[in-house]
């Protein structure tokens, strides 16, 4: 049920053009501060989510660790995306409520 509503919001986010994936882009979001809560997949290779959390830690993005490549690729219409940037604050306050509350990498 969980994953349902997650996919629900990250499916809405990404037909309104709210938020971007693949390592490339969401790291140049990042560093323009437009990414208001980044994703990464459970089964994320080590070095990529290593870099990822290192850039977003910096510019202090929240991160959550959830879903799979395939489960977060298939949410977004997209195939093989390891890392989503959101950036509706509105849309990342909503992920992060159903997951529980803060995401880590928030002050």
């Amino acid at each position: 049920m969980l994953t349902n509503k997650i996919n629900g919001l990250l499916g809405l986010c990404a037909k309104a053009g709210k938020l971007v994936s693949g390592m490339d882009v969401v790291s140049e979001e990042i560093k323009k501060n437009k990414v208001k809560l980044l994703i990464i997949a459970q089964d994320a290779s080590e070095k990529t989510a290593g870099n990822i959390q290192f850039l977003a830690q910096r510019k202090k993005v929240p991160i959550l660790v959830i879903g799979t490549i395939e489960n977060n690729s298939k949410a977004i219409g997209r195939e093989n995306r390891a890392i989503i940037g959101i950036k509706d604050k509105n849309i990342a306050d909503g992920i992060k409520k159903i997951c529980g509350g803060e995401a880590f990498g928030e002050n």
